[in-house]
């Protein structure tokens, strides 16, 4: 039997018929299609980070359950003292475990639309429903009513909530967040990647809402390399998550790396005033542009639309001058056109404009 019938044989449908997540090479281009920090620590921090990792004991499987590293996100965060941790390998790794373990015959997940595509892909993987609701159109503002409504048909198993969306940007209405948690029968998970560009969270809320759970990742603030995400809810929720999390998840470099720079707090949170900074300043100098909208953002990324030259056609232009950024056209009917482009240091941000100029 050929490899291709015994691919065919053994591997579900639903996975030959999907792409793999598509992360392009950016390699001699100004990388600004992932919402990375592009700051990176002071020399003598590095240098005394590094003394620090020459004690890890490598040889050895890292702490199963990272306590010292749980203990000092929780402080630096501000989390319940009642309320529990799960870390995970970027928040990717936390979103498949919390689908997984709900995906009973029949459970849905629910969340708006457009929104980041793991809610959607890992529920697929997991063979459970996932349901869509539209964002509004004019300035994917959540869709109270619809989002309501749709609790109330679907009874969905977890909503996901990205609070400041991606890829839009913006920061979901407080009230109709805490209205949809209300209403919603199963899990709510807000997702706040871009907490330190918002400065604004649902954290203290999980006290208050037994079924409220809080998600975040330490990749925006500058550690996507060492992949650390953690989801703060009730220590029931987090139990039953923790039995479908492989064990050694969290490497003994990425658990030593973030408890040192969580001493260090203070770097990250200064290069986080510098890129909200950067982001106000580039958002006005694209709104200075014919032919370009532009959205309001609350987090690290800015979304536009070309409106004189197809969104496909821009990107790749400014490929071709060396400038990397996100593509959405095609993801969903309501970004047509529409590019996303990481807040970056001055300059980067400045090379940006010129070669958008120049495309346009």
């Amino acid at each position: 039997m050929s490899i291709d019938k015994k691919i065919e044989q053994l591997i579900r449908d639903d996975v030959r018929a999907i792409s793999a997540y598509p992360v392009p090479d950016s390699q001699g281009l100004l990388k600004l299609d992932a919402m990375e920090n592009p700051y990176t620590w002071p020399e003598e921090l590095k240098r005394i980070w590094l003394e620090k990792l020459r004690d890890v004991p490598i040889n050895r499987y890292p702490d199963a359950d990272a306590r010292r590293l749980k203990m000092k996100l929780a402080a630096n965060f501000g989390i319940p003292d009642d309320q529990a941790l799960i870390l995970g390998n970027g928040s990717d790794e936390i979103i498949q475990f919390v689908i997984l373990a709900l995906a009973r015959p029949g459970a849905v997940v629910l969340a708006p639309e457009p929104t980041f595509v793991m809610y959607r892909n890992l529920a697929q993987a997991a063979r459970i429903d996932f349901v869509g609701v539209p964002l509004n159109r004019d300035d994917f503002s959540l869709d109270t009513d619809a989002m309501l409504a749709a609790v109330e048909k679907h009874k969905p198993a977890v909503i996901f909530l990205a609070r400041p969306n991606n890829p839009t940007g913006n920061l979901f209405d407080e009230e109709g967040v805490l209205q949809i948690i209300e209403a919603a029968p199963g899990l709510v998970v807000v997702d706040e990647a871009y907490h330190a560009f918002a400065r604004e969270t649902f954290l203290p809320r999980i006290a208050d809402h037994d079924h409220l759970l809080v998600m975040r990742t330490l990749s925006k603030q500058g550690l996507a390399g060492l992949r650390l995400g953690f989801l703060a809810g009730r220590p029931e929720w987090i139990h039953e998550f923790d039995k479908l999390r492989l064990p050694y998840n969290i490497g003994s470099l990425t658990q030593a790396s973030v408890e040192f720079i969580l001493d260090h707090v203070d770097v990250l949170n200064d290069q986080a005033t510098l890129i909200r900074q950067e982001r106000e300043v580039l958002t006005a100098d694209l709104r200075e542009l014919d032919g370009v909208g532009v959205w309001p953002s609350a987090a690290n990324f800015i979304l536009i639309r070309t409106e004189t030259r197809s969104g496909p056609e821009v990107f790749e232009a400014l490929k071709e001058k060396g400038v990397l950024v996100k593509n959405l056209h095609g993801a969903d009917p309501s970004l047509a056109n529409c590019l996303r482009v990481t807040v970056s240091t001055p300059e980067e941000n400045q090379t940006f404009l010129e070669a958008l100029k120049a495309v346009l």
